[in-house]
C-alpha cells in the first residue's frame, strides 16, 4: 500500500552555509527575512548574513583536527569486511551516520574527510564509476507534462532475524518537480505496479500527460527499438486509458531516456546500509521516509527542493478518473480483528502481529502469495500465505511471552523452545 506524503516541512538554522536553502524557503512562503535576528542569533555581522543569502561559499583551507576523528572506529567498523552492511556512496554513509550515531557536519565536510583518510578512501574507489557516455543532451519538461517509471531491482536483503530476502523499489517521479513515490514490495507483478500507481496519482492529486517507462513485461508485450513502436500490454494500455495519459517506452536499451528516475536508483542503495538492522516491516517504513526526506531536500541538479516545485505542478495535472475506476486497479483491503493471541485468521489458518495490535481492526492485504497486514497506512506484518494452523514471526512470539511474563529471565529461549514444540504438534 502506498502511504500519502506530509507536506509540511521543519526548517532549523545551525549554521551561516544553512541560509541559502533558508532563503528559498522564505521566498517560496512569501515571507520578509530578519537579516539583523539572524544576526544576533549567529552571532555574526548583518553584513556577513547578506553575503551568505546571496550564495556565498567561504575557501576552507584550515589544518585543525576534524570532529569527525571522533567517528573513525564507528565508521572504520562500519567499512569493515566483517561489515554486512554496504556504503556504495559516500553520501550514503553520511546520512547513515547522521540518523544513527549523531553526527553533525555537513555532507562536503564528511566527503573531504574521506578523501583525506587514505583505508577510507580506498574503499569507495574499489567500486570504479562508469562514465557518462558524450552527447548525452539534458532537457527539462513543463509542469504536468510528464512523469518517469522504473524498478529498482533485486535487492538481496538480510532482515534483523537473519532472513535473506529479495525486494524491488517501484520508482515514480513526476519530471518538473522531481518529486516522487516509492514502494516496496516482493513482487514487480503487473496487480502491484497498477496498484502502486493508483496511489501515487491519488498522492499526486492528478496524473501527467505521459509515462516514460522501460520495457517491463508488466508495460510492454514487445519492446520498443528504433525501428519498432513496440507493443503496450492490453492490460497496461486500459489502465491508461482509464487514467488517461500516454505510455512513451524507451528505445530498448537507452535507459538514459529516462535519465530523471534512472539518477533516484542510487539513493535506494542506502538500503543496503541498514543489512542486518531491520525487519521486513521496518524496511518498508525506511523505504516510505527516505522518499518523504529526499521529496524535502534540495535536488542536485535542479538547485530546487521537489516538494515546493510539486505545489506548482499539482495544479496542472489532469485530473483523476473516479473512485470506481481507481478501486478496480487497487489491491483489495480487508478489515480483520487481531485476537487475544496477537493473530489474524485467513482461510482457517492464524497469523501473528506485533503484541501492541491485540484487540485491533488492521487491515489485509493478500497477492503473491503473500499477506501484507496494516495498522492505517503502517505496514506492521507481512506472511508468506501457508497451510500450517499457525504462523508466528518469532519476534511477534518473543514480544507476547515479554508482555505475559514480563520476569521470566530467559524469554528468547523459551519463545524458541515453544515455537518448536509448537511446530511437532501441528506437523502431527
Amino acid at each position: 500500500m502506498y502511504m500519502a506524503l506530509n507536506v509540511e516541512t521543519n526548517f532549523e538554522i545551525t549554521s551561516l552555509s544553512d541560509l541559502p536553502k533558508f532563503k528559498q524557503l522564505m521566498e517560496h512562503l512569501k515571507m520578509k527575512i530578519n537579516k539583523s535576528k539572524l544576526a544576533e542569533e549567529l552571532g555574526v555581522d548583518r553584513r556577513t548574513i547578506d553575503k551568505y543569502l546571496k550564495g556565498f561559499v567561504p575557501k576552507r583551507k584550515r589544518e585543525k583536527p576534524s570532529k569527525i576523528d571522533e567517528y573513525y572506529e564507528i565508521i572504520a567498523a562500519l567499512l569493515s569486511e566483517d561489515s554486512k552492511q554496504v556504503f556504495y556512496y559516500r553520501r550514503v554513509l553520511w546520512q547513515y551516520l547522521k540518523d544513527n550515531h549523531g553526527l553533525q557536519c555537513s555532507d562536503s565536510a564528511f566527503r573531504a574527510y574521506i578523501a583525506r583518510t587514505p583505508e577510507f578512501k580506498a574503499y569507495f574507489e574499489e567500486d570504479k564509476r562508469i562514465a557518462s557516455p558524450k552527447g548525452v543532451v539534458r532537457y527539462e519538461t513543463p509542469p504536468g507534462k510528464q512523469a518517469q517509471l522504473d524498478w529498482k531491482e533485486s535487492i538481496l536483503f538480510e532482515t534483523k532475524d537473519g532472513e535473506q530476502v529479495e525486494v524491488n523499489v517501484a520508482v515514480f517521479l513526476l519530471s518538473y518537480s522531481r518529486f516522487r513515490a516509492f514502494h516496496l514490495s516482493v513482487s514487480k507483478s503487473q496487480r502491484v505496479l497498477l496498484s502502486f500507481l493508483t496511489d501515487a496519482f491519488e498522492t499526486f492529486g492528478g496524473v501527467p500527460d505521459e509515462i516514460v517507462t522501460d520495457n517491463m513485461k508488466t508495460v510492454m508485450d514487445e519492446a520498443r527499438t528504433e525501428y519498432f513502436a513496440g507493443k503496450v500490454n492490453p492490460k497496461f494500455a486500459q489502465f491508461a486509458k482509464d487514467f488517461g495519459f500516454k505510455v512513451r517506452p524507451c528505445i530498448a536499451g537507452r535507459p538514459r531516456t529516462k535519465g530523471k528516475v534512472e539518477t533516484t536508483m542510487k539513493l535506494l542503495d542506502e538500503i543496503h546500509a541498514y543489512q542486518g538492522q531491520l525487519t521486513l516491516e521496518e524496511l518498508h517504513q525506511f523505504v516510505q521516509d527516505l522518499s518523504n526526506r529526499i521529496n524535502h531536500e534540495m535536488h542536485q541538479g535542479t538547485g530546487k527542493i521537489p516538494i515546493f516545485e510539486f505545489k506548482k505542478e499539482k495544479n496542472l495535472l489532469h485530473q483523476l478518473p473516479t473512485e470506481k475506476v481507481r478501486d478496480s486497479y487497487r489491491i483489495k483491503h480487508t478489515l480483520v480483528k487481531v485476537n487475544a493471541s496477537n493473530m489474524i485468521s485467513y482461510k482457517s489458518n492464524q497469523y501473528s502481529v506485533p503484541a501492541k495490535y491485540q484487540g485491533k481492526k488492521v487491515g489485509l492485504q493478500v497477492y503473491d502469495d503473500q499477506l501484507w497486514i496494516y495498522y492505517n497506512t503502517e505496514l506492521i506484518a507481512q506472511h508468506p500465505i501457508s497451510n500450517k494452523k499457525l504462523n508466528y514471526q518469532e519476534a511477534h512470539y518473543q514480544e507476547a511471552l515479554g508482555v505475559s511474563m514480563p520476569y521470566f529471565p530467559d524469554i528468547n529461549d523459551l519463545a524458541k523452545r515453544n515455537l518448536a514444540a509448537i511446530g511437532e504438534v501441528y506437523k502431527k
